[in-house]
């Protein structure tokens, strides 16, 4: 029961952590465009540069 005492805190300290980095993230617009990274995927403009 005294492992409780460490790992209760240190669970909550963890969830804390991961919810202020999932709002900090959101805060800084890292979920704006969403289908941008889908779009650029399949985009062949880094050929067309290259002279390819």
């Amino acid at each position: 029961m005294n492992v409780l005492v460490y790992l209760v805190p240190l669970a909550l300290g963890l969830g804390l952590t991961g919810l202020f980095a999932f709002l900090w993230s959101l805060k800084n617009g890292q979920y704006e465009d969403m289908d941008g990274a889908a779009v650029r995927v399949l985009s062949d403009e880094d050929l067309t540069r290259n002279g390819r």
